[in-house]
């Protein structure tokens, strides 16, 4: 898995050239087309996280890895990412054509509701297929954007936003998304979703001598300022898990992600995920997983 990708480096790898905005640390956005990326002989895009918000349409195909999951395109999808989660692509040959817009939170200023929708958060799925009429439409907000980057006018970016939220609310209002972002949360519920994000917000891991720092249920009742049994309850009630199964299956998540995407001793990965001494990090994976750390590996 690749460190942060910055917003500097993605103009300096793919571009060749940095905007004047970037190179000033200022707002930024901008949208681009899949082509040079898919088709044939076409690469896969590394696993890892990125500086900047992302939104894309994919038509065709591809495989998109996010945060230890993997989401199959059928036919078309948008995906949102954030700079929090790591993300790749894979078979990006099968895919036939796309676009994708970048921002970073400065564009924003001080709107930063656009990123606290469902879509971008740490702890809601990415991933969105699409009807073929919603296909269209997104598509047709994609090519406005081309259009409006392209011209003189001087709000034009105040446009990029307003097409920004058209495309949320067309994922929000589809029968893809999640109907629990239709109804209103419980308290247990909303407590859940700020254990989640908490928790993953300490991922990805980018280097062998970063560690997590919460790996217990009352870790995380200290830091969100309630008692260890209340989140225990409200985790339980909003979930069917309890607090620890959730921290482990995480966990677990990231084991498999650093055993496949990097290539750190098991040791090394062992301490970045909490664990003093490796044999206990393997007897944790082989009981999360029925393979050892090694085995893992070798599939």
């Amino acid at each position: 898995m690749r460190k942060l990708e910055s917003i500097h480096e993605f103009y300096e790898d793919r571009h060749y050239w940095i905007p004047e905005e970037i190179r000033k640390n200022l707002g930024h956005f901008n949208v681009f087309s899949l082509a040079p990326y898919i088709g044939e002989g076409a690469q896969p895009l590394e696993y890892g996280r990125r500086e900047w918000f992302n939104i894309v349409l994919v038509f065709g195909g591809g495989v998109l890895h996010y945060s230890g999951r993997r989401f199959q395109v059928r036919n078309h999808a948008l995906v949102f990412t954030n700079p929090y989660t790591p993300f790749g692509w894979d078979e990006r040959h099968s895919m036939t054509k796309g676009y994708y817009c970048i921002f970073n939170e400065e564009f924003l200023k001080k709107d930063k509701r656009i990123i606290e929708f469902p879509p971008f958060r740490t702890t809601t799925m990415p991933f969105y297929e699409l009807t073929a009429d919603e296909a269209v439409q997104a598509e047709q907000y994609f090519q406005r954007m081309f259009e409006e980057i392209a011209s003189n006018y001087e709000f034009k970016y105040d446009i990029a936003k307003i097409l920004v939220e058209e495309l949320l609310h067309l994922v929000m209002k589809s029968k893809s998304f999640d109907a629990e972002y239709h109804t209103s949360h419980t308290a247990a519920e909303r407590l859940t979703l700020q254990f989640v994000e908490l928790l993953e917000h300490q991922f990805p891991i980018e280097e062998p001598f970063q560690t997590i720092w919460m790996d217990t249920a009352s870790a995380f009742a200290e830091k969100l300022n309630v008692h260890v049994n209340h989140l225990n309850r409200s985790v339980k009630e909003a979930t069917q898990k309890t607090t620890t199964q959730i921290i482990k299956e995480r966990i677990a998540q990231e084991a498999k992600s650093l055993l496949r995407y990097t290539d750190w001793n098991i040791s090394e990965v062992a301490y970045s995920l909490g664990f003093q001494e490796a044999t206990h990090f393997n007897n944790f994976f082989k009981k999360a997983t029925m393979l050892t750390p090694t085995q893992y590996r070798e599939i």
